[in-house]
């Protein structure tokens, strides 16, 4: 197969890349950095370089292609977040149509079925709303869990103030996942023929809130660092004094809001709360332990 990546060499696209060209596929993988393009090529995979902000680019990138990984970029500036990552998607859409792909596998997440209310992810579903509209196109909704590797952003807490927490109680369930996770879904659903649109969870543990504090804490010699939960100020407050622009910081606040009242985890747990993926909450306090 011919296959299209987005997400470059990024946390998942380099564990999806070798994967995708050991079993003998043709990939080519976009990056918008020239410097990665040796990288790239040492997994076996042409480098197309360019903006997942245009179009014709995108549309040349794709033609050809059996299947692609649609992955939308983490960083769409400080402001009009949700706007942008929409229209992020309406490129993507528009090059799809253009190049006459049939298959495609978006990187979604959990709580994308909820038009508002969830922070970043509202982007997403407004994404999978774009998608759901293509003609022709089969496209697996990838809903992730939240990142383990996003828990790497607490660390200065950890470090300066010897808490970890959100703005939701120890008791709030989480579901979480590996990228390297996401990269094996990923490969399979890329490989399958085109049946129609689905949705498929990819979630790695399902675990309390308060399991994340002990666990790291174990991990990283702090066996009592306590899970805290904020008030939506001061989880604001506090993200916005880290340095992360206001815009951003709402969103985070809202998506922390949304797990507390189950908004995100609802249609997750209304199919069974399938949980797929191999390397538990354990095995990434190691790595954690390893970046601390």
């Amino acid at each position: 197969m011919k296959i299209t990546v987005t997400g470059s060499l990024g946390n998942i696209g380099k564990n999806l890349i070798p994967i995708l060209t050991g079993a003998g596929h043709e990939v080519t993988a976009i990056s918008s950095n020239i410097e990665r393009k040796a990288d790239i090529e040492a997994l076996g995979a042409k480098a197309a370089i360019g903006l997942v902000s245009d179009s014709n680019f995108l549309t040349a990138a794709f033609s050809g292609a059996d299947a692609i990984f649609a992955m939308t970029p983490p960083n769409l500036g400080g402001s009009h977040i949700i706007e942008n990552t929409t229209n992020a998607g309406k490129a993507f859409a528009a090059a799809i149509t253009a190049s006459g792909v049939r298959k495609v596998v978006m990187l979604s997440s959990i709580g994308a079925d909820v038009p508002g209310g969830t922070g970043p992810i509202e982007g997403l579903y407004h994404i999978e709303q774009i998608y759901s509209q293509l003609e022709d196109v089969s496209v697996t909704f990838l809903r992730a869990g939240y990142f383990y590797t996003n828990y790497y952003n607490d660390i200065p807490l950890i470090k300066n103030a010897g808490i970890i927490g959100s703005n939701f109680p120890a008791t709030a369930l989480i579901p979480l996942v590996h990228p390297a996770d996401i990269a094996a879904a990923t490969a399979e659903e890329l490989q399958q023929t085109a049946t129609g649109n689905k949705v498929r969870y990819i979630v790695s543990d399902y675990r309390p809130a308060a399991d994340l504090a002990s666990t790291f804490g174990a991990a990283i010699g702090k066996p009592e660092l306590p899970w805290v939960a904020f008030t939506d100020e001061e989880a604001l407050q506090g993200i916005v004094q880290a340095g992360v622009p206001e815009e951003i910081a709402g969103l985070y606040t809202s998506m922390g809001a949304a797990i507390r009242n189950g908004a995100i985890q609802q249609d997750f747990i209304q199919t069974g709360a399938p949980v797929t993926g191999t390397i538990k909450l354990e095995d990434f306090a190691k790595e954690y332990a390893a970046a601390f």
